[in-house]
């Protein structure tokens, strides 16, 4: 039983405790949103927004401190004008997600790292004011010899030259948004084991995400669910630029499952890059070639990919520049048309695939092709192509291949061609039309061509 005397007692009881808890409270210094994700609070430091110059120092010497204990810093929001911010080996920079905002201030880039062991960026706005960054900087953010680079949830944007710059460096750019950028979104050279993924990039002057190597050689970047649109081509030229995704010269190289719209050349333009693996992705409205494999490469496996509005589809050309050894399986390329986005060089378009040496074409739909569906060889640039198993519906040919002298060995079987206006299977001399329809006769004329097998309706 409890009597009276003790319950009264109890209650005052706590009540004093209660009372002595919001006292520690009180006198208790507040926790900060920083403390809490367990980093150091950059405002209690004297980084403040609109803080200029002294909020670059400021903020220098707190990461240089934070970098040395291993700790994160904790940037509030607010907009922060900046420019030529170093970052130490070892900066973890955390901001909140579209409200912890750098804008670019001066001269040089807005930020840069170089000779760093690892670097993280999260959850911050990279602005660069619609203004070039001075000097020889290329970009608002600009990476040299970073082994680890990790820069996620963050946005990239108004920049009056390139968005992000990385020289000889590795690790994952991941779920950003890169926009309104005047040269290119992001430009990668000789990175080494570099991850890009799932990343948003758009209305990009001259090319979105740029895997280049300054020399030949294995790259391994992974570029993966990224969707990339509104590619332009600025500065013009017949394929340099305007590239959604452009390997240059860097090999071993995963392009998968990326969605791209809009480019005003090549969705994926891989060029002398040898060993491309290019697969599942969504490619709509390209101004010149959808996918192309190009120039001195060495491999390319291009599978499971879909074509939709291009001036080409998919080509695997430049023999002569040793261009060899690709598989063409399993894609969908349709809606393809005459008129590309330029008029030198005399250029062939609306042809849907198109392959030269040592390469498989199978398993594949092409429809509607204005020039020809299927086209093989250039002159006496063809090696070792076999074509099996494709549907062609609606081109102006079915399939185009070279008849020229000292061209080299090809088996067209068993694909079927419908809706082929002038002729299921032609052989060309160089860009003329030189025979009849292969696929009914004169096919055994041609000592290279071994034609059988393919229904024509």
């Amino acid at each position: 039983m409890i009597s009276k005397r003790r319950l009264v007692a109890g209650l005052a009881a706590t009540a004093g405790t209660a009372a002595f808890v919001r006292s520690t409270a009180a006198q208790s210094p507040r926790i900060s949103n920083g403390e809490l994700r367990g980093s150091i609070d950059a405002g209690a430091h004297g980084v403040t927004p609109g803080g200029g110059q002294t909020t670059r120092r400021n903020l220098e010497r707190l990461l240089a401190d934070a970098a040395a204990r291993n700790m994160p810093v904790y940037l509030p929001p607010g907009d922060y004008p900046i420019s030529s911010l170093n970052l130490p080996d070892g900066t973890r920079l955390i901001g909140i997600a579209g409200a912890t905002r750098l804008v670019h201030s001066g001269n040089g880039a807005l930020l840069r790292a170089q000779n760093a062991r690892r670097i993280e960026l999260s959850g911050l706005i990279l602005d660069g004011a619609d203004q070039p960054p001075g000097g020889d900087e290329a970009a608002v953010a600009f990476f040299r010899g970073v082994a680890d680079l990790v820069i996620e949830n963050c946005e990239v944007a108004n920049a009056g030259r390139t968005g992000l710059h990385l020289e000889a460096c590795g690790g994952r750019i991941s779920r950003n948004r890169i926009s309104r950028i005047v040269e290119y979104g992001l430009y990668a050279v000789n990175s080494a084991n570099l991850s890009v993924t799932e990343n948003t990039v758009s209305d990009c002057g001259n090319g979105g995400i740029l895997i280049h190597r300054w020399e030949k050689g294995t790259d391994g970047t992974i570029l993966s669910g990224n969707r990339i649109a509104r590619t332009g081509a600025s500065n013009g030229g017949t394929g340099q630029y305007g590239n959604a995704i452009n390997l240059y010269r860097a090999n071993d190289v995963i392009v998968s499952g990326n969605h791209i719209s809009d480019s005003a050349f090549s969705a994926i333009r891989a060029n002398s890059a040898s060993n491309a693996m290019i697969s599942g992705n969504h490619c709509t409205t390209s101004g010149e070639t959808a996918i192309y494999a190009e120039f001195s490469f060495e491999g390319a496996m291009i599978a499971g990919n879909l074509v939709d509005g291009a001036a080409n589809g998919i080509s695997v050309v430049n023999f002569n520049e040793g261009g060899r050894l690709a598989t063409v399986a399993n894609n969908i390329v349709r809606n393809l048309r005459l008129g590309g986005p330029y008029t030198i060089e005399d250029p062939i378009f609306g042809v849907g695939i198109s392959a030269e040496a040592d390469t498989a074409v199978t398993g594949n739909v092409v429809e509607n092709a204005p020039h020809s569906g299927l086209a093989f060889g250039f002159g006496p640039y063809l090696r070792n192509v076999t074509a099996t198993g494709n549907i062609v519906r609606d081109a102006g040919v079915g399939c185009v291949v070279t008849v020229v002298e000292g061209a080299g060995d090809a088996i067209i079987a068993n694909n079927i061609f419908q809706g082929a206006k002038r002729g299921a299977i032609v052989g060309y001399r160089w860009r003329e039309a030189s025979t009849g329809d292969l696929a009914k006769d004169g096919a055994e004329r041609f000592s290279h061509l071994t034609i059988e097998g393919n229904r024509v309706g």
